[in-house]
């Protein structure tokens, strides 16, 4: 079992910086596959980055390539997503997931292949 907590979320103008934190409970962290997805009003929740129980490997949706960066820190359970060049679309509940792999270099970037979910934190960015 493991219980997920973000933290980091705000109000941001346009061209600014957030850094969310996930922190995650439990002694099996670090085998686990992380991610991080957002929800905007009316729309359905989507992929944003995700990153592998090792950290050698990682992958992010086209929109966010080269503004946002995930990493983890394993000794610390937690999770991060450092969004810069914030821009208004980005908008957005965001979520922490996590999900079981058997190798440290595999992500997701399905929800469905999360089994633990965040409660979520907004990000609001203004123009």
């Amino acid at each position: 079992q493991v219980q997920l907590v973000e933290s980091g979320g705000g109000l941001v103008q346009a061209g600014g910086s957030l850094r969310l934190s996930c922190a995650a409970s439990g002694r099996t962290f670090s085998s686990y596959a992380m991610g991080w997805f957002r929800q905007a009003p009316g729309k359905e929740r989507e992929f944003v980055a995700a990153i592998s129980s090792s950290a050698r490997t990682a992958d992010y949706t086209d929109s966010v390539k080269g503004r946002f960066t995930i990493f983890r820190d394993n000794a610390k359970n937690t999770v991060y997503l450092q969004m810069n060049s914030l821009k208004p679309e980005d908008t957005a509940v965001y979520y922490c997931a996590a999900g079981a792999t058997v190798s440290s270099t595999t992500y997701y970037t399905t929800s469905a292949k999360y089994t633990y979910w965040g409660q979520g934190t907004q990000v609001t960015v203004s123009s």
